[in-house]
């Protein structure tokens, strides 16, 4: 099938002048700074203090909030690649490309030592503009994009929303196949939480869409073979000869799509009062501005209408940075401050904008709400508490003691400690595993692992497989970590494998936490546990 694509990148010019820029009427608009080079992402501290990223200068600027006005910018940190900024208290996280780090904020709004938390984000390759948010479940969430328009992964947490706890200690693939999501937020009624992908290149003008999604844990988004309402991308081949078909079915497909190659950027709910009830709980989102398309698209701000917690339609908001000569600003950063102003940046011209309701209309009667946690945590608990394998009533007795396999592995005895080889510490291979043939009648095999000893969340899968031939009793070291696995000499062509409870795919070593004593880790099959110590 032939496409056709172009590349349009319209010319650079001066700032608007600001009766160019086109809202809805009673909104006006004004700028607020200028002249700051990069400006990226938005924060508000809890004082109301402004902070701005700027990727090129690789520091964060304060604009101090001095009523309703802001004041003139001071340089509060600086590590290259400096992006994502989210604040926690009087604590702020910032993110690098491979880096998180946190400071206290001190009186005045500057920030103490920089203290690393976290060392070993994946490798950025074509999308390096990590971004961070504190959820209302007080967890870290950090965007991982793609190394690439569309590939396989080599590292899993690519493509990924991570979730880590707020010392950068544990961390979680909360959600998959998301190419770029730069902005996202939680819905201040429900607590869900939403974000904006951006879509595949190369595949013609509106093809693919920019993606609406409701981010949940452990759901797959469809990016690299999947895109929009699960359409299949005709480029792209899934490892292991996975049909792009059975990804299909686990893929989740967009709520709502926008026009392709707008490129979104941070995204905001609004949960304030200043603006007419029918803007409250809507998202705002700054888009970017396309390049790999023939009539431009972007440059603007839309509005994400919610009705019941749900995305119902976008449109434009605020319009005017791209005409016929060119384009005279790229949205990027947006934030809403604690007068219920939209405020957003322009990383081309250094300017940072304010937009207020002026008008007639009622401001929201509706009352300010704290974003609750319920859904998160709720999210965070799935598979916690539950029955380990070995006690489930599918695997026990049913009338007649169930048939049971001889499971063992040359690498260590039942009650040994698992090799550090294993282990998610060192180089995370699995183990070669062997057992006694099923009984007559058996048509293939599944394996399950967990952890029965780890907390808050009990037991930890490890390694869920499946699909395991009849014929077959033995798997070899180091498989693959991919869904499907290929290997006709050994049989195991069609072996299929799911997430553990990390969200990787594949076996995960044990990795208890420094200081516990040894976990145990039960196998279904196997019929007694391993030890395993840091």
């Amino acid at each position: 099938m032939p496409l056709q694509s172009y590349i349009m990148q319209p010319t650079e010019l001066l700032p608007p002048a600001l009766s160019e820029l086109k809202v809805p009427a009673g909104f006006a608009v004004t700028r607020i700074a200028e002249n700051l080079g990069n400006t990226r992402i938005l924060a508000l501290s809890p004082k109301g203090d402004l902070y701005v990223t700027r990727r090129e200068q690789g520091d964060v600027l304060m604009l101090k909030n001095s009523g309703d006005t802001f004041a003139a910018p001071v340089r509060v940190a600086s590590r290259s690649g400096m992006h994502g900024i989210a604040f926690y208290g009087d604590t702020v996280y910032l993110v690098t490309v491979k880096e998180v780090f946190t400071a206290p904020v001190l009186e005045g709004g500057n920030f103490g030592p920089l203290k690393m938390i976290i060392s070993d984000l994946p490798d950025a390759g074509q999308h390096h503009d990590r971004t961070i948010a504190i959820g209302p479940d007080n967890m870290l969430y950090i965007s991982v994009g793609s190394t690439c328009n569309e590939c396989i992964e080599t590292n899993i947490e690519n493509a990924t929303m991570l979730r880590s706890t707020l010392d950068g200690k544990k961390r979680v693939i909360f959600a998959s196949g998301l190419r770029n999501t730069i902005g996202f937020d939680w819905h201040p009624q429900t607590g869900e939480l939403w974000g904006m992908d951006h879509g595949i290149d190369w595949l013609g003008d509106d093809v693919t869409p920019e993606e609406i999604n409701k981010i949940e844990q452990g759901k797959r988004y469809g990016w690299p073979y999947i895109f929009g309402n699960n359409v299949e991308n005709p480029r792209l081949i899934p490892s292991g000869k996975l049909e792009k078909s059975e990804w299909r079915k686990t893929s989740v497909p967009m709520v709502l799509g926008y026009t392709g190659h707008a490129a979104p950027m941070q995204m905001a709910f609004y949960n304030a009062g200043q603006f007419p009830e029918k803007y409250r709980h809507n998202a705002f989102v700054a888009m970017h501005g396309s390049w790999n398309r023939q009539k431009p698209a972007g440059y603007e701000i839309v509005r994400i209408n919610f009705e019941n917690g749900k995305a119902s339609s976008v449109a434009p908001f605020l319009t005017g940075f791209v005409g016929p000569k060119g384009q005279s600003g790229r949205p990027f950063g947006l934030v809403v401050d604690k007068q219920g102003n939209l405020l957003f940046s322009d990383d081309v011209n250094g300017a940072i904008y304010k937009v207020s309701y002026k008008g007639d209309e009622k401001a929201s009667a509706t009352p300010l709400v704290q974003t609750p946690a319920t859904s998160m945590q709720k999210q965070a608990a799935q598979g916690s508490g539950v029955p380990i394998a070995m006690l489930r009533s599918e695997t026990g007795v049913r009338g007649k003691q169930a048939s049971k396999l001889d499971v063992s592995s040359p690498a260590f005895e039942n009650g040994e400690k698992i090799p550090d080889i294993h282990s998610s510490y060192d180089q995370d291979a699995s183990f070669e595993l062997s057992w006694s043939k099923g009984p007559f009648g058996t048509q293939s095999y599944a394996i399950i692992m967990e952890d029965p000893d780890a907390r808050p969340v009990t037991p930890v899968v490890h390694w869920v497989a499946w699909n395991i031939g009849k014929d077959i009793t033995t798997l070899r070291e180091g498989l693959q970590k991919q869904d499907r696995l290929v290997d006709k000499a050994e049989g195991m062509d069609g072996m299929m494998q799911g997430q553990a409870t990390t969200g990787k795919i594949g076996y995960v070593g044990p990795k208890p936490p420094a200081g516990d004593p040894p976990h145990h880790y039960n196998g279904y099959c196997a019929g007694h546990p391993a030890r395993c110590q840091p």
